[in-house]
């Protein structure tokens, strides 16, 4: 494993040194008159931020030369960015008036595809040191003379950098010159250059791009403060409805100096979860199945506690794909946990083939996201989108599951059925199962899974529409200590609200609580994504097959990742409740 580490660290390395980024954007330090690179980026309709396309599908004239790419990381690249050398001359602290991009003649094709371009809002995007800019290709304009509107394309570029002695701050792009589109006339792509000196320092130069009022928000504190209290009552609720529930009840097998009548007495009046003692550890049906879900939805909750910790020590949301680069990473080197808890809790419910459960929990997750990435890179490279992931890309993610991740997932599974694998139930399981009494409908296991996600939502409800904003209108998620608050909010809710509807279920004498408890927990994505179908048809603009297909897509995605994560924990909270109540009872 540690030569397999140092392989990919070596790769690393190379390929930091062939890079073909110059020196002085690497390490972000300019002399005067040194070259500044302007990368060009990608194209798309704005109202549409998965549809984009390379720079140069648009006919803009393509420079003379050959044009050098600049590959990012792997979360780049997932990200369908693709950097090309504009090749515009820019000098640090050289001012330029106006100089020519290129000239190019408006033949029948390329006025149609600008005018589709300028009809679906078209953006582009630039970068300049690793600084955005933004700008749109045209404009819908009034003619005086007709009703109808005129399109019409900008023709300049306007580009002011603020430095900080030898460093780029800031930098700014506003376009002028429109020019109409008739077929056979010759346009000059033109663009100036203009340096201001700043005070700001180089660490906040990305203070710019953070939408403060936005996140921070008087009705995003409110609803931290709202969960909060939420946390609060639930807790207080089961401390004081169960816990004294449960002291009544162990109080009556405390008594030792009862006589035979009033042991008699009780025990034709005990019901509830104490007769169903024999029964509730009864292995469940599909155990590997539930294991590796358990598994894997604990390695989860580990994965997005580091995401979160490395968000707002490292600010990754500064760097073009740092965010997914750091999920794949650790969702790699966390596969131990899953492993572990997965091959413990199996070996303990008496399953034999743990294979298959390793199988199932290094394999379930990552094949799912698989299997949906897959139908949205063929819609993206039937489109001929950036967002259609390259084949080496593809290789690269599997190698670090096959020789990270299954590794891992098998030594922690091997580790979890040794030390933690022993039974230990408190109570020992009868031989024939007893029959489940029939109970009112809101007791079953279907509605008590159906109503178990209502109050976890309710606790990131406002959390999510923040997060789908970030991911779906161009704003950059930087309140990371926001998201670890939710989540450890998330984290109680869940586990409260999941006891509590165990308690109910084996009271009503149905010993059927493992799958009722990860379910009861997991149908918080199912309001999530309930939510996401809210929020696309009323808080988007969103069209088209290719958005439509990928914004359900990935939500898909996120739901299933949440699902599993908090159904994980809310059996493994269901799990320790129902081990600590039988503890104390006496079981045949």
């Amino acid at each position: 494993m540690l030569s397999i580490a140092r392989s990919f660290l070596s790769l690393a390395l190379i390929a930091i040194l062939v890079s073909p980024a110059l020196t002085s954007e690497s390490d972000h330090r300019y002399q005067e008159g040194d070259h500044v690179t302007l990368w060009v980026n990608k194209v798309g309709p704005y109202n549409n931020p998965q549809e984009t396309y390379n720079y140069h599908s648009l006919p803009f004239c393509h420079p003379s030369g050959n044009a050098a790419h600049k590959w990012g990381g792997l979360g780049e690249v997932l990200g369908g960015n693709e950097l090309i050398d504009s090749l515009i001359e820019i000098k640090f602290q050289k001012n330029i008036d106006k100089e020519a991009i290129c000239q190019f003649e408006l033949e029948e094709g390329k006025v149609k595809q600008f005018k589709d371009a300028i009809e679906s809002s078209y953006w582009f995007e630039f970068f300049i040191d690793d600084l955005p800019l933004w700008g749109f290709v045209g404009e819908l304009r009034s003619d005086k003379n007709s009703d109808l509107r005129k399109h019409v394309l900008y023709t300049h570029k306007n580009i002011v950098i603020q430095y900080n002695k030898d460093q780029i701050i800031h930098v700014n792009l506003t376009q002028d010159s429109q020019s109409s589109l008739e077929v056979g006339k010759k346009l000059e792509l033109t663009y100036s250059v203009k340096w201001i000196p700043t005070n700001v320092t180089f660490g906040r130069r990305f203070d710019v791009y953070l939408d403060y009022p936005f996140f921070e928000h008087q009705i995003h504190w409110f609803s931290i403060f709202n969960s909060f209290m939420m946390v609060i009552f639930l807790t207080g609720l089961v401390s004081m409805i169960l816990m004294r529930t449960l002291r009544n009840d162990y109080a009556k097998y405390a008594r030792e100096d009862d006589d035979l009548e009033t042991l008699e007495r009780d025990a034709n009046e005990e019901s509830g979860w104490k007769l169903i003692h024999g029964d509730v550890f009864r292995p469940t049906r599909s155990l590997a199945l539930l294991s590796a879900v358990v598994g894997t939805g604990a390695q989860l909750a580990l994965l997005i506690l580091l995401v979160i910790l490395f968000a707002i020590v490292g600010m990754l949301y500064i760097g073009r794909g740092s965010i997914v680069t750091t999920f794949i990473v650790c969702y790699a080197f966390t596969s131990f946990i899953s492993g572990y808890v997965s091959g413990g809790m199996y070996s303990r419910s008496g399953g034999k083939y743990w294979i298959k459960g390793m199988i199932l929990t290094a394999s379930l997750f990552p094949f799912m996201c698989f299997g949906i990435g897959f139908i949205l890179n063929t819609i993206a490279i039937f489109y001929g989108s950036l967002a259609a992931i390259p084949f080496g890309t593809m290789v690269v993610v599997f190698v670090i599951w096959a020789f990270i991740s299954l590794p891992l997932v098998l030594l922690g599974t091997v580790v979890g059925r040794n030390w933690s694998g022993a039974p230990n139930n408190p109570c020992r399981v009868k031989t024939i199962p007893r029959p489940i009494p029939e109970k009112k409908w809101y007791l079953t296991p279907s509605v008590v899974s159906l109503m178990g996600g209502l109050l976890p939502f309710g606790s990131i409800f406002i959390e999510m529409y923040f997060v789908f904003t970030s991911f779906w209108n161009y704003k950059v998620y930087y309140v990371y200590g926001f998201m670890l608050l939710v989540f450890v909010i998330l984290v109680i809710v869940t586990v409260c609200v999941t006891i509590v509807g165990t308690y109910f279920l084996l009271n009503a004498e149905n010993y059927h609580w493992q799958w009722t408890s990860f379910f009861s927990a997991a149908s918080t994505a199912v309001y999530v994504y309930l939510y996401s179908i809210y929020y696309y048809h009323v808080k988007t603009k969103m069209s088209g097959f290719f958005q439509t297909s990928f914004y359900f897509g990935y939500t898909l995605m996120f739901c299933l990742g949440l699902g599993i994560l908090c159904g994980a924990v809310g059996f493994l909270g269901s799990n320790l409740f129902v081990r600590r109540i039988y503890r104390n009872i006496k079981c045949d």
